[in-house]
């Protein structure tokens, strides 16, 4: 089954997003491998309703509305920010918590708001993780899953603004900078022999071991 899910050079892949920064992040992972990239924001593919409980459900049903819809390959990623402190939320809700329309300004500070209440000051008291799930499907039903992870603490206030989400609150392990601070090509990007920090590219390493040629 693993023939039927090999990007080769020029091959079409829709990606499940209607994510302006998801989309730029996956041009750029993308890029050494020559696909003809589209979106499923592009394409005017619907967004399906996000009812899974898990990144893997949700992730899947991305991917597979996508590759039904426009009749192709799809990848989809589900992904978010884990708080320890607060028992792993806003997890697989993490785009919820910045309200409708999205400003993530408004989530960033209810997660401050929440690791207060919790007296969660300290840098061990406010570890977290970023979580990505990539789910690569095929429109006749079948997929495969990629999960990476990246791990740090949450800091404030936040600082940076490249980036997008929680990145300028999110100091991952080892560094002194957010995410917001951080430049594309040490946070996300991917060449042989080196992967970025972030928790997409760490799934999209695993995926291109699998899939790409």
């Amino acid at each position: 089954m693993l023939e039927q899910f090999k990007l080769k050079k020029g091959a079409k892949l829709v990606l499940a997003t209607h994510n302006a920064g998801k989309l730029r992040e996956f041009k750029q992972l993308f890029a050494p491998f020559e696909l003809d990239l589209t979106s499923a924001g592009e394409l005017g593919l619907p967004e399906p309703a996000e009812t899974g409980t898990t990144f893997h459900e949700n992730a899947r049903l991305k991917a597979h509305a996508a590759a039904q819809g426009a009749g192709l390959i799809a990848l989809a990623d589900d992904s978010g920010l884990c708080v320890d402190a607060l028992d792993g939320d806003p997890g697989v809700y993490t785009a919820d918590w910045a309200g409708e329309p999205r400003d993530f300004n408004v989530a960033m500070q209810r997660v401050e708001t929440a690791l207060q209440a919790r007296g969660a000051t300290t840098p061990a008291q406010r570890r977290g993780n970023f979580h990505a799930t990539l789910c690569l499907a095929l429109p006749s039903g079948e997929d495969l899953i990629f999960d990476g992870d990246a791990h740090g603490t949450l800091i404030w206030p936040p600082r940076g603004t490249i980036g997008f989400g929680y990145d300028p609150v999110f100091m991952p392990e080892g560094f002194d900078i957010t995410f917001g601070e951080m430049p594309a090509e040490q946070k996300h990007a991917w060449s042989p022999g080196h992967t970025g920090l972030s928790h997409r590219a760490r799934a999209f390493a695993k995926l291109v071991e699998a899939c790409c040629e």
